[in-house]
């Protein structure tokens, strides 16, 4: 299994890091790939990818809710880590405007100039999009460029968002969301090809039941992928061959282009 989106630099591990990743290895996890927040968060996250190579990957990018006044020098740090580490992707960007709408604007901009970085060095973006749908696409389709591609993290939307995210040529990454009674999703991952799927935990975040309100680890992508599987009326082991081939295609066009 590939899991495509965790923070595990986070300091919710500072205890047991090597524990919660041994799980991981255990539990038959292949690659972790590590969104970035901001500045702050690089050090760690690439400590990780140093001990361990191939299977702790690297993104970079600016975080919605890291977007202050100061969001012009965060790109800044951004765009110049680009230029002396192989990232696997933008990420992660987008727009947030479940808490605070205040620096609407500015998420705007960064997102943009993101989107340009990732044209830029051939590579593809890994969207956070929270009560901001709608305006996120515009901005893609305002992008303009059909050869932007990447993944919806965290998608929790509708059929219709579901499938609007997949005509603009992104994947939607499944976590634990889909195990929530009332998460929605129930609804949507029946009727999306498992093509367009790929396995996240966003740990430490979102915990899968029965884990539901607690730290969220790697480990537990095994239950999403369980999850996926019944929803679609599949085996978890057809779940688990075809989203890790969905996420490595993700690799190999990003190297490819």
């Amino acid at each position: 299994m590939i899991e495509t989106h965790a923070h595990i630099y986070s300091d919710d591990y500072a205890e047991d890091r090597t524990e919660m990743l041994d799980r991981a290895w255990n539990a038959g996890i292949e690659q972790i790939w590590m969104p970035n927040c901001d500045h702050e968060t690089i050090d760690g996250m690439l400590e990780l990818a140093e001990k361990y190579p191939g299977k702790c990957l690297p993104m970079i990018g600016l975080h919605p809710t890291y977007v202050k006044e100061d969001f012009e020098k965060e790109l800044q740090i951004m765009e110049e880590w680009l230029g002396k580490y192989a990232f696997i992707a933008i990420g992660e960007i987008g727009m947030d405007l479940f808490w605070d709408v205040t620096f609407k604007a500015q998420q705007e901009k960064a997102f943009l100039y993101q989107c340009g970085l990732a044209r830029k060095h051939n590579l593809w973006i890994d969207i956070h999009s929270r009560s901001a749908f709608r305006e996120t696409v515009k901005l893609i389709e305002d992008f303009a460029d059909p050869a932007l591609t990447g993944i919806f993290h965290c998608f929790t939307g509708t059929l219709d968002e579901a499938q609007k995210a997949i005509e603009l040529g992104f994947k939607l990454g499944i976590g634990g969301v889909a195990t929530f009674k009332n998460g929605g999703l129930d609804k949507v991952i029946p009727h999306v090809g498992i093509e367009h799927l790929v396995l996240e935990t966003d740990a430490p975040y979102l915990a899968p039941v029965p884990y539901r309100g607690k730290r969220n680890e790697v480990a537990y992508i095994d239950i999403v992928a369980q999850r996926i599987a019944d929803l679609k009326e599949m085996t978890k082991t057809d779940v688990i061959a075809a989203t890790t081939a969905n996420a490595k295609s993700m690799l190999r066009q990003a190297r490819s282009e």
